[in-house]
């Protein structure tokens, strides 16, 4: 972390050689990184940025409130990490390039399609009511949500989601390279 991300050149023939390993890796890495980061949304991002040489730390602090959207119970963490992921990947410095913009939005209707049915749900509520504890347990809402849900092994059984939109992401970037589509 303290020399921030380091960039890759994304051979297509060692991605695609070696894609079982690093979906498997980017996977295990996003759910380690839950368990330690607690935030489902900086540790989907921050996996699949490490493995492709994306970003900054930067962006991973900018990441700090997209837990729930925000702990609103909005889009899951794991969605909102993955698409920051693809459009670190697919966008452009150039705020003009509106084909960038074009890519970008062509990997989020894959991803989101691919998340739900990876995992069942986007929002955090259903994630949590139909996936991890057959109810919502809605942390941010009070200190007593919060224990509650560590009390839970929340962010334990969370891990699994943000390991799964890594995987997605990292697949779908995988894809891209392969395809000669960026």
């Amino acid at each position: 972390m303290l020399h921030g991300i380091p960039r890759k050149n994304l051979d297509r023939d060692t991605l695609v050689r070696l894609r079982p390993e690093i979906l498997a890796r980017v996977q295990l890495r996003a759910e380690e990184y839950n368990f330690m980061l607690r935030n489902c949304a900086r540790s989907t991002a921050l996996a699949v940025m490490e493995e492709f040489g994306l970003g900054s730390m930067d962006v991973v602090k900018a990441l700090s409130p997209f837990p729930g959207f925000g702990g609103t119970g909005w889009m899951c963490g794991g969605v909102t990490g993955g698409l920051i992921a693809l459009g670190l990947f697919g966008g452009s410095e150039d705020l003009l390039d509106q084909d960038a913009v074009g890519r970008t939005f062509a990997l989020a209707r894959q991803f989101m399609p691919r998340f739900e049915e990876a995992v069942g749900a986007l929002t955090c509520p259903e994630v949590q009511e139909k996936v991890v504890f057959g109810r919502y347990m809605d942390p941010s809402a009070s200190p007593e949500n919060m224990a509650a849900f560590e009390q839970a092994r929340g962010f334990e059984k969370c891990s699994l989601v943000p390991g799964i939109g890594a995987r997605i992401a990292s697949g779908l970037i995988i894809e891209t390279v392969a395809g000669g589509l960026l």
